[in-house]
């Protein structure tokens, strides 16, 4: 039996998974203690985009890392099958970065729509509970539309996309696989994001849920039914949301921070 990093297959793989779960224990960890020290307000609660963006791809490991593992450690394992030390490291790098390249540009997307948000709320709050219904209005149309179904399918059944992977050109070639399923699974689930708007950036409960849900989505037998539900569910949001406050979190100013505004 064959014999990789001195490895049997099987524990290279317990290995991988291992690292995987660790990466994303972390990322909840130091996610849940930005969020207790942050709270939950409107906008982007003030944060410079360099610190934004470091959060942003924190949540996003926390998040996706878990629905992602097996495209990861099934193209993983076949860089490890034509490189080895340094290069396979490397190569294993370039796909990472390629990933997080993709949800690093929508980030910076993120941080200008939620830097409007925050304004349009600190001048006129009642704003908010119309973005509020428009953002789950958004979610549930997508996750009801062609597009969503595309991606869905894609990161469900991934051997196919692989396979055509395996015939990119040498040149980057890792970074561009990184890039393409990026680009795949931001289509699947940027609308998703989209909800943190009226439930809060750094909302740990919500941010749990949606990972649970992207999780589902693409690993469990019964997810593209479940997406449409899910996109149900946003467009019942959508019409409670001018009317039920508790459904708006990440769109309610504080008392302190209408204090602050009122004073200025």
């Amino acid at each position: 039996m064959r014999k990789t990093s001195g490895l049997l297959p099987w524990g290279d793989v317990v290995v991988s998974w291992t690292v995987m779960i660790l990466l994303s224990a972390l990322a909840w960890v130091f996610m849940v203690g930005q969020a207790r020290d942050m709270g939950v307000e409107p906008g982007t609660m003030g944060m410079a985009l360099p610190l934004f963006l470091l959060l942003w791809l924190v949540m996003m490991t926390a998040m996706m890392l878990p629905s992602v593992a097996p495209v990861a450690l099934t193209w993983g394992r076949a860089i490890g099958r034509r490189s080895a030390g340094p290069a396979r490291v490397a190569r294993t790098v370039q796909f990472v970065g390629g990933y997080l390249l993709v949800w690093t540009a929508f980030g910076l997307l993120a941080y200008g729509g939620m830097s409007l948000t925050g304004d349009l709320v600190e001048r006129d709050p009642e704003i908010g509970r119309w973005i509020g219904a428009g953002a789950f209005a958004l979610a549930g149309l997508y996750q009801l539309g062609p597009l969503k179904s595309i991606c869905l399918r894609h990161c469900r059944s991934p051997m196919a996309q692989l396979l055509r992977y395996a015939g990119f050109r040498p040149w980057a070639r890792d970074l561009r696989v990184g890039v393409h399923h990026g680009g795949y699974c931001l289509g699947c689930c940027w609308a998703l994001m989209v909800v943190l708007i009226p439930l809060g950036v750094m909302n740990v409960a919500a941010i749990a849920a949606l990972a649970a849900l992207i999780f589902l989505e693409k690993l469990w037998r019964h997810g593209a039914a479940l997406s449409r539900v899910a996109g149900i569910v946003f467009l019942i949001l959508a019409a409670l949301a001018p009317f039920q406050d508790w459904l708006l979190p990440g769109l309610m100013m504080s008392d302190m921070s209408e204090m602050q505004s009122g004073a200025s």
